[in-house]
């Protein structure tokens, strides 16, 4: 009965996370529309950070209650399954077209952050919390990057001017504030849960962090990427998984570092070598015709299947 009791309740953290991240983002955006916020802003900072929040609120209330494991895996993990899992089930439902700073810029900066946590991390075996201020000086590029794109982007700047005119502002106020909320105690239900299924089934809190916990927390971009595409807008879905991917890092891990410093064992190399691949692999897949195809999907699906077996059966 106590395992059901905590699966009943990780259920309702999962559900908690979703819908608060998606009141949260939809207020956010409305508000950012009604004082004309460039909609290419928006995407890449409220929406990218909206969709990151459920791993930020898992990391931080994990680090909190010192299973500080769950931090690092619930990223990378996170990380992993955007782009091996997502974009591959986006991909497959429709081809995905990549526009030309996203293979320029962002790609090629996804990587290196995730190489640079990777080298702060084996350092001293933890991301502390100079380290964390590092991670921010680089978040806050990021951000200014975004900013010197949106003023290049005319189009952008014009429906940013004509969105969210009709929209109550309170209205906008109260989605931002009650997603926040449900985003917190999601992320309380969700760990708590998860720390005890795992002691129950004699499972670290690292494969819990890079499996149960990081694809829930992945689920807002899955229902964003693959609604994107059914509708016919798959081309935003690849800048928002690097967006998010970005964030996990910068924001999620670097705010989670700066609260507490952040144990990064030897074993989380693997995984985040794994999260290197499979961006890298994103990058061969969309650099010859500025997409990612059916095939290129098929085989990060493959990927992320071949990675799920070893976490269960090669550690």
């Amino acid at each position: 009965m106590e395992i059901l009791l905590q699966v009943l309740l990780l259920v309702i953290g999962f559900v908690m996370l979703i819908k608060g991240a998606d009141w949260f983002v939809e207020g956010a955006s409305k508000v950012a529309d009604r004082f004309g916020i460039p909609q290419i802003v928006i995407g890449l900072t409220i929406c990218a950070m909206g969709t990151s929040l459920p791993e930020a609120s898992v990391s931080i209330s994990a680090a909190l209650k010192g299973a500080a494991d769950i931090t690092i895996g619930n990223v990378v993990g996170s990380n992993i399954a955007n782009v091996l899992l997502i974009l591959g089930i986006t991909s497959l439902i429709r081809p995905i077209p990549v526009k030309k700073n996203t293979i320029r810029y962002e790609i090629p900066f996804t990587i290196a952050i995730t190489v640079l946590i990777a080298v702060l991390g084996l350092l001293d075996e933890k991301v502390n919390r100079l380290e964390g201020v590092i991670l921010w000086a680089f978040m806050i590029v990021y951000l200014i990057y975004l900013f010197v794109i949106s003023k290049t982007d005319k189009d952008a700047v014009e429906e940013g001017k004509t969105a969210g005119e009709n929209e109550s502002v309170i209205k906008m106020i109260v989605m931002i504030i009650v997603g926040a909320v449900l985003i917190v105690l999601g992320g309380n239900f969700t760990v708590d849960a998860a720390s005890r299924i795992a002691l129950a089934f004699g499972m670290s809190e690292r494969l819990v962090g890079l499996t149960i916990v990081a694809f829930g927390t992945s689920l807002p971009e899955l229902v964003t990427s693959a609604t994107a595409a059914l509708k016919g807008k798959s081309d935003i879905a690849i800048g928002n998984i690097v967006g998010s991917n970005i964030f996990n890092i910068l924001f999620v891990a670097g705010t989670t570092a700066l609260i507490t410093p952040v144990p990064y064992s030897a074993g989380f190399m693997v995984d985040t070598i794994v999260a290197i691949i499979a961006i890298v692999l994103l990058f061969v897949c969309v650099l010859p015709k500025k997409k990612l195809g059916r095939l290129g999907g098929a085989v990060m699906l493959l990927g992320y299947a071949g990675y799920f077996v070893y976490l269960f059966f090669g550690n």
